[in-house]
């Protein structure tokens, strides 16, 4: 039998060992509770609870964890001090005491952007599933990185395990230090760096989807429209392949790299189409809606004076407003980059670079038709 169990069980066998005297305890036990009532529940530690319940700290630690041997009275009781006191274990200060952390930081792109919003919401789903916790940071509109590598500081100052960056806005010389110190994954965009894991979507490909639907319409003229590649890599990587595959096709493409907000650039995609473009191509759904609202204040309908789409697919009433767009696979990366990140954190020896890539859908919409 192992010095646990025997703990456990001499606890459980002796209803005062280890406690106070009789007086003490019942001092003890009040003081406590009213301390419960009083302080934040992060405040009460386990040595309230074990004096509350009149056990040793080492007997109540292992009751609240499920281990050891009690009797059902001994261990009811230790449960309901600690729900009365509102003790919160410390999951991060008693994974760290054990020598390992199941507790792994996210940075993640605006939340309030539909698509990053339901990236997040599935990586904590597929983390609750898998036992991983994880602790999020959201980083707005910051195309030089400086916010996201100070977000990333304040996780690895929690002791996380791993970190998985959502965010198309940091550079792989950025993140490369962070490598040093635990395992790091990309999480949506494409990486080069050998040193950085990545489950991504297949942008490149999103974009070339997109280009064979413009030109199977029979559109010859096309503006592509993005965000140049510090304010969005993905959107950059998507506009190559879709001006790539328009000018193999025999189109003549127009590019505008514009900056982080989806109006920039509108104006002049729709002066292109003044003089005979019949498509403007959008790098996200955010900059199609744009276009499309520009074109209606101009006086000119979608699709028939002009041809739009965009990326994503995520946009909530996408359906219902008709957009031509593609449906990134966001269900996806989320399920494998958590089980990549699990694997790292449980492999004891070296994981080759991952490198996982997941093609979106084509969604045709009624915002793209023949000239």
């Amino acid at each position: 039998m192992s010095p646990s169990s025997d703990a456990g069980t001499a606890d459980a066998g002796k209803p005062d060992a280890g406690r106070p005297q009789a007086a003490s305890a019942d001092k003890t036990k009040a003081d406590a509770a009213g301390r419960g009532a009083a302080t934040p529940a992060l405040r009460v530690t386990i040595s309230d609870v074990a004096a509350a319940a009149g056990v040793s700290r080492a007997t109540a630690t292992r009751a609240l964890k499920g281990e050891g041997r009690f009797a059902p009275e001994t261990r009811d009781r230790i449960l309901e001090v600690a729900e009365r006191l509102g003790y919160v274990r410390n999951t991060m200060a008693a994974e760290l005491a054990a020598g390992r952390t199941g507790t792994v930081g996210l940075m993640l792109r605006d939340a309030s952007n539909p698509a990053y919003g339901l990236l997040f919401s599935r990586l904590q789903d597929e983390g609750h599933r898998r036992g991983l916790d994880l602790v999020t940071v959201t980083i707005g509109a910051d195309e030089q990185g400086a916010k996201q590598v100070g977000a990333l500081h304040r996780l690895l100052g929690m002791r996380v395990a791993g970190l998985i960056v959502a965010t198309g806005g940091i550079t792989a010389a950025q993140l490369e230090p962070f490598a040093d110190q635990v395992p790091i994954l990309r999480a949506g965009r494409v990486e080069s760096s050998e040193r950085i894991h990545t489950v991504h979507y297949d942008d490149s490909g999103h974009g070339r989807l997109l280009a064979e639907h413009i030109l199977s319409l029979g559109h010859r003229k096309v503006v592509v429209l993005a965000g140049s590649p510090e304010a969005s890599y993905p959107e950059h990587l998507r506009a190559t392949a879709m001006q790539e595959t328009l000018s193999a096709g025999g189109a003549e493409v127009t590019m505008i790299a514009a900056g982080a907000g989806p109006a920039e650039g509108v104006d002049q995609a729709l002066s292109a189409v003044r003089v005979g473009a019949t498509a403007v191509m959008c790098a996200s759904d955010y900059r199609q809606l744009a276009v499309m609202r520009a074109a209606r204040a101009a006086g000119m309908d979608v699709p028939g004076d002009v041809s739009v789409t965009g990326c994503d697919g995520i946009l909530p009433g996408a359906d219902l407003l008709g957009l031509t767009t593609v449906r990134i696979p966001v269900e996806e990366v989320a399920a494998a980059a958590v089980e990549t990140m699990q694997t790292l954190l449980t492999t004891e020896s070296p994981v080759p670079t991952v490198r996982r890539g997941f093609t979106g859908t084509l969604v045709p919409g009624t915002t793209a038709a023949s000239p």
